[in-house]
């Protein structure tokens, strides 16, 4: 029951919105029996049996109360819009009441005032904001000129002043926990376009990777089927096989990228585990081959390191198979030291230019700058190309939430 109020009071929310979060139950019932003894309270005190006119408070005691039993079924909208319509009723009463009964009016009552000052902390927290807008100042009145109705006394002024206090005090809480909801809500927003980013990345890295290989190998099959026919079935089944997992990687980032406000969290898709395989995929396409050197452990990297890692190893394969010439060896070595992991892919073939005006090494540089690291590629002295990241192994992003 609770405020299911506030999450399940907008069913059209999307997915992966941050919601307002459901008041506990006990405290919602604590609240209801609450306001129930004070109803029972009013009653004893003869507010609604002995003083004038004190069926008619007592009927509106009922409905205020019963709003807020209703509360947590009721939409942003339909909320403050039934809640302003209670409080104007619940106004006009007090006018009439004082029109009425010139020299003053026994029926008080504080179960009445007490439920509109929750209806009012509610429709602040989470009504849509033009009716909460209407509802709230009618709510206010409403709440402030009850004691008034009865009769001007200065004990009636000074319930006035501690009911608008407690309309103030509401109201304040009710906003507060509206831009603290809202302020929730930007972070997630900010989170699912850091994701949607982080796979598009993904995206490139993959499908580049699997597409190369399948360039590779397409030209491989032309040279081998006029000169070694029998290599030719092989060759065409590893170039189906490159696209099979090409296409189960492009759905797979598609559809998260799709899906705007999933659930998804941002899980890496591989790590330096997954390093060894991306190698072995490399040797098998034919023509270079590449070893894997790896030094210390890995288990305890956070993630971001891990799948960056796989990412500069990704990138550098890929640009190996693209621009490298006369390439018979790829190395790659992963390496861990205190506070750093360093990645290095070199080959060597024929030292060449590569473009930066393409989403592979520029979105590489990006990814490792945003974790605190560097990467370089350019020629070796040895002869060859190389790609060379370093990266901490506390990422920036761990570092400043541990700072704050």
């Amino acid at each position: 029951m609770a405020e299911a109020a506030d999450g399940a009071a907008a069913p059209t929310a999307a997915r992966g919105q941050v919601r307002a979060r459901a008041l506990p139950v006990p405290v919602w019932a604590l609240l209801i029996v609450g306001l129930v003894a004070l109803v029972a309270l009013d009653w004893a005190a003869g507010f609604y049996w002995i003083a004038e006119h004190g069926t008619t408070k007592l009927v509106g005691a009922l409905l205020a109360v019963g709003l807020v039993v209703a509360s947590p079924r009721l939409g942003n909208r339909t909320l403050p819009v039934a809640a302003c319509a209670l409080a104007a009723v619940s106004l006009c009463l007090s006018v009439w009441l004082r029109l009425e009964m010139p020299t003053g009016s026994q029926a008080m009552g504080f179960a009445e005032p007490a439920a509109l000052v929750w209806l009012l902390l509610i429709v602040a927290r989470r009504g849509q904001a033009s009716w909460a807008t209407a509802a709230a100042p009618v709510l206010w009145l409403a709440i402030v000129l009850r004691p008034v109705s009865v009769a001007f006394r200065q004990s009636t002024f000074i319930m006035a002043l501690l009911f608008a206090l407690a309309a103030v005090t509401a109201l304040g809480v009710g906003l507060g926990m509206r831009l603290l909801l809202a302020d929730r809500r930007r972070q997630a927003a900010a989170l699912r376009l850091e994701q949607r980013t982080e796979f598009a990345r993904d995206l490139h890295d993959f499908v580049a990777h699997h597409v190369t290989g399948i360039v590779v190998q397409a030209q491989g099959a032309q040279v081998v089927a006029g000169r070694r026919p029998e290599l030719l079935p092989p060759a065409l089944e590893r170039i189906e096989q490159a696209g099979t997992e090409a296409l189960t990687s492009m759905r797979r980032m598609v559809g998260m990228l799709r899906d705007a406000e999933s659930d998804v969290a941002l899980t890496p898709l591989a790590g330096i585990d997954e390093v060894r395989t991306l190698v072995e995929e490399f040797s098998t396409i034919g023509g270079a081959r590449a070893r894997l050197e790896s030094e210390g452990t890995f288990d305890d990297l956070p993630v971001e390191v891990t799948t960056t890692a796989h990412r500069v190893v990704m990138e550098a394969l890929t640009n190996v198979r693209k621009h490298a010439q006369g390439c018979t060896e790829v190395r790659v070595r992963v390496a861990r030291s205190a506070d750093r992991v360093a990645v290095r892919v070199s080959d060597d073939g024929r030292a060449r230019h590569v473009s930066d005006s393409g989403f592979g090494l520029r979105g590489l540089a990006e990814r490792v700058g945003l974790i605190g690291g560097t990467v370089q590629a350019g020629p070796v002295t040895t002869g060859g190309w190389g790609v060379e990241a370093t990266l901490p192994v506390t990422p920036a992003s761990t570092a400043r939430a541990a700072a704050s």
